[in-house]
């Protein structure tokens, strides 16, 4: 898909970006998260599980890719999902996935594993502030949807 050159290029894009939102007092930026998200995320060709992980201000504690999937899912467990909010004691997290076809409008699959993940998490007090899809050119927000 693409070439090491072009791999080489946008992980350093990927780096810069992530050292932004590290010394960001508060990720109130969507449009930082949105172009963090898709350098990470875009270009895989298979679909990728994310999240951030956030302080109670909001501020970035760490970026994991909890799970793998295939060309068109990635199988996500809520169990996991909270084991890995809790190694890092957030108290708040963005979701974050990619879609390989790189369309990114939001399944209903996507739409339920949100709500069970947000309930899920409500009962260890963690707020899902957001769930990004991301496309090849284009990234959807859930929150900017009204759906979180």
């Amino acid at each position: 898909m693409f070439s090491v050159e072009e791999q080489r290029i946008l992980a350093q894009a990927a780096e810069i970006i992530r050292s932004k939102l590290i010394y960001t007092p508060a990720l109130t930026n969507p449009d930082l998260v949105r172009e963090f998200l898709q350098n990470q995320l875009a270009a895989r060709e298979h679909e990728v599980f994310a999240m951030l992980l956030l302080d109670s201000q909001h501020r970035l504690i760490q970026f994991v890719e909890l799970f793998r999937g295939t060309l068109d899912a990635a199988s996500v467990y809520p169990r996991e999902v909270v084991k890995e909010v809790m190694q890092y004691n957030a108290a708040a997290v963005i979701l974050a996935h990619n879609h390989p076809s790189g369309i990114s409008e939001p399944s209903q699959a996507d739409r339920r594993i949100t709500e069970r993940l947000s309930k899920a998490l409500a009962t260890v007090d963690v707020a899902v502030l957001d769930h990004f899809v991301v496309g090849h050119d284009s990234v959807t927000s859930f929150a900017e949807r009204g759906w979180l």
